[in-house]
């Protein structure tokens, strides 16, 4: 996408966003997190199975405490502020526009309480076996064994419902610094060592495909 064409899409989108907020108003809880995610839906999918096309992960069913923590980091400025993140930089302003106290948390528990759903693989060329060791050596620690996430050890993200093309992105933004370098990103400053321990492409795709098996 070009840039003038990502900030007009930013643009349409915050609009929206205003008016959903608008609309929570006086909403309770419940009702106002399924208002919130009529915003989410335009780039995650009405099932928030995400959306490759337009940059949007596979979110549905994922841990609050998860969801929450990282709409905070997009309204703090961790994520979504460097250059090269065109997919962050689009993803910011819509956390920002959760204006309303209450508002990360009801549309967080909207989200989590959605049922799962398996993204199709995307990327190919992965060896699972490969992937199998280097995720024993780098992720299990803190991602668990079956890569559900751990809210303890940092934060550490689900990945076993993740879509492959996002989490490949997310390796690469970790190696080349776009993720992780800012001061109060501690979760992602822990993860760049960790990513920069796949010496290549191949590697991220191995690892990749291993997770992919997990969680089903």
């Amino acid at each position: 996408m070009a840039p003038n064409q990502n900030c007009a899409a930013i643009l349409v989108l915050v609009a929206i966003a205003c008016l959903v907020a608008g609309a929570s108003a006086g909403a309770d809880e419940n009702q106002r997190g399924a208002d919130l995610f009529r915003l989410c839906a335009v780039c995650h999918g009405e099932n928030a199975g995400g959306q490759q096309a337009v940059g949007a992960p596979a979110i549905a069913g994922m841990p609050q405490w998860y969801l929450e923590a990282q709409l905070k980091q997009f309204r703090s400025g961790n994520r979504g502020t460097h250059f090269d993140d065109l997919m962050g930089m689009r993803m910011r302003p819509m956390a920002r526009s959760l204006v309303r106290e209450g508002d990360v948390e009801a549309v967080s528990a909207h989200i989590a309480a959605l049922p799962p759903v398996d993204p199709a693989p995307t990327l190919t060329g992965g060896d699972v076996e490969a992937g199998k060791v280097l995720f024993s050596t780098i992720c299990i620690t803190c991602h668990g064994p079956e890569a559900a996430g751990n809210k303890d050890m940092m934060g550490a993200a689900p990945l076993n419902r993740s879509s492959d093309w996002y989490m490949f992105r997310q390796v690469m933004n970790f190696k080349g610094g776009i993720r992780g370098s800012r001061p109060g990103d501690q979760g992602g400053a822990l993860m760049r060592p960790m990513m920069m321990q796949l010496k290549d492409e191949q590697d991220i795709k191995n690892v990749i495909a291993y997770i992919m098996t997990l969680g089903k």
